[in-house]
């Protein structure tokens, strides 16, 4: 008897996490998790050139990242196709085991202080969309 779930492959978890997901649920909703600074943003060398692209209310996504040879449970945060930083390791956990299951998750920045052009301190709100 098919039960007519698709089984998860990482081909089909690359196809929902590096866009996003944002095409394929046409009558999403966001449900908020958590507020948290992207961290590493240090690391992103383009921060400088296109950190005045993002406002408040900029919609990031996040990409599942299981490969990272720091943190098994890595997320990026991504502005358009640039890795900006990353969740929190200390908060991505749940987020990550929930991606792993084929949640999708987006996230919004609420606030971003420019003091130091080098590195902002961006604040976002991660939503899981169901």
């Amino acid at each position: 008897m098919e039960s007519g779930l698709i089984k998860l492959n990482p081909q089909l978890m690359s196809l929902l996490h590096n866009n996003g997901g944002q095409d394929i649920i046409p009558f999403g909703r966001e449900i908020f998790v958590i507020n948290v600074y992207v961290a590493g943003i240090q690391y992103c060398k383009t921060i400088a050139q296109i950190q005045d692209q993002i406002t408040d209310t900029t919609h990031l996504t996040m990409r599942r990242q299981p490969e990272n040879e720091v943190d098994q449970y890595a997320i990026g945060i991504y502005f358009n196709q640039t890795r900006i930083g990353w969740v929190p390791m200390k908060d991505n956990l749940v987020i990550a085991r929930l991606m792993d299951a084929g949640k999708l998750f987006n996230c919004k920045v609420v606030s971003i202080n420019r003091q130091d052009p080098s590195r902002p301190r961006i604040n976002v709100s991660i939503y899981m969309v169901d």
